[in-house]
């Protein structure tokens, strides 16, 4: 079964790993850097609870840093100023 899931993928327990979001003036952005040829790219979702409903807005840059933990600190920056220069009309 391991050489038929290397051949066609298969889902690790990191893709599984359930994200701790940060809360930014009303929205919650989620940080979930995408692992890419041993990189990872900036990758993440913001969400907001709107009329009951939750609109969710997911984004993947083309930058690929060399840390998980970066890519996922430019994306929680990045994020934030999406959210100050669109405000709600992100989910437009």
């Amino acid at each position: 079964m391991g050489l038929f899931s290397k051949l066609f993928g298969s889902k690790s327990s990191e893709q599984t790993t359930e994200v701790e979001p940060v809360e930014y003036k009303g929205f919650l952005i989620y940080q979930e850097a995408v692992k890419e040829g041993g990189q990872y790219r900036i990758a993440g979702r913001i969400t907001k609870e709107k009329d009951g409903e939750i609109k969710s807005h997911r984004f993947i840059r083309s930058d690929l840093v060399t840390s998980e933990q970066d890519a996922n600190e430019l994306m929680l920056n990045k994020a934030k100023m999406f959210i100050d220069q669109m405000g709600d009309s992100i989910f437009n």
